[in-house]
């Protein structure tokens, strides 16, 4: 892998607000709207997250304001009726968290919140207990990289550590986050190759590539070829 390779640790906010079991609905309701946050993680009393309450599961409390009560004794609640008469965060929140360690790379992390449906994702050591939060915004951060700290890294992380020819033989030129190779290389069967990693690399948007393989001497042509092996003082072909 490239060398400079960002994990969670390198982009999330150390300093979280977050939520003690028993907090009340309406302080819940209070944080998120002073903190512009739209869900907090859970904690217990070793700072361990247990769960996260989302304004979602707030909402619950809206959703089935008007439901009837009178169901009948054989009928089975709605989904979310629980939620809607919870008071505190403990019966508020979605448990277990979807969380993630501090040395899950930026990629992993992204898979996470894509295939869980989340926006925020607690930060957690080996025994739960909680480091930071991470959330989509913070993942974008590493396309704000410079366009000359990426060519700076394509340059000698990929080129001069892949190919064999001289750096100057491959052209690196990155605007936008868009990184365009030019060149010739001796061995093209590397060209996928330097693709991928180049891609990897943080920070690019896309990879356009225009490498080429060695130069081909033209074959001689047949008579030239038989003319040059026949004796007399006519030149040779090696």
């Amino acid at each position: 892998m490239i060398g400079s390779e960002y994990v969670v640790s390198d982009v999330m906010t150390r300093t979280v607000v977050a939520l003690a079991a028993g907090a009340t609905f309406k302080d819940i309701v209070r944080t998120i709207e002073t903190q512009r946050i739209s869900a907090l993680p859970v904690l217990d009393k070793r700072n361990r997250v247990i769960g996260v309450v989302s304004e979602g599961d707030l909402l619950r409390k809206e959703e089935f304001r008007n439901s009837a009560s009178d169901r009948g004794p054989r009928a089975r609640p709605p989904a979310g009726l629980g939620k809607a008469q919870a008071v505190t965060a403990s019966d508020l929140m979605t448990s277990p968290a979807v969380t993630v360690r501090p040395e899950a790379t930026l990629a992993q992390a992204a898979r996470v919140m894509a295939r869980r449906g989340v926006k925020r994702l607690p930060v957690v050591d080996g025994d739960g207990v909680l480091k930071g939060i991470v959330s989509r915004s913070d993942l974008l951060r590493v396309f704000l990289r410079s366009d000359r700290d990426i060519a700076e890294e394509v340059r000698g992380e990929v080129v001069a550590g892949r190919f064999p020819d001289r750096i100057e033989s491959v052209d690196v030129d990155v605007h936008e986050g868009v990184v365009t190779l030019t060149g010739r290389v001796r061995d093209s069967s590397l060209i996928p190759l330097a693709v991928r990693l180049v891609r990897s690399v943080e920070g690019v948007v896309d990879v356009r590539c225009a490498l080429t393989g060695p130069r081909h001497r033209p074959a001689l042509e047949p008579d030239l070829a038989q003319d040059g092996n026949e004796g007399g003082d006519g030149a040779r072909f090696a």
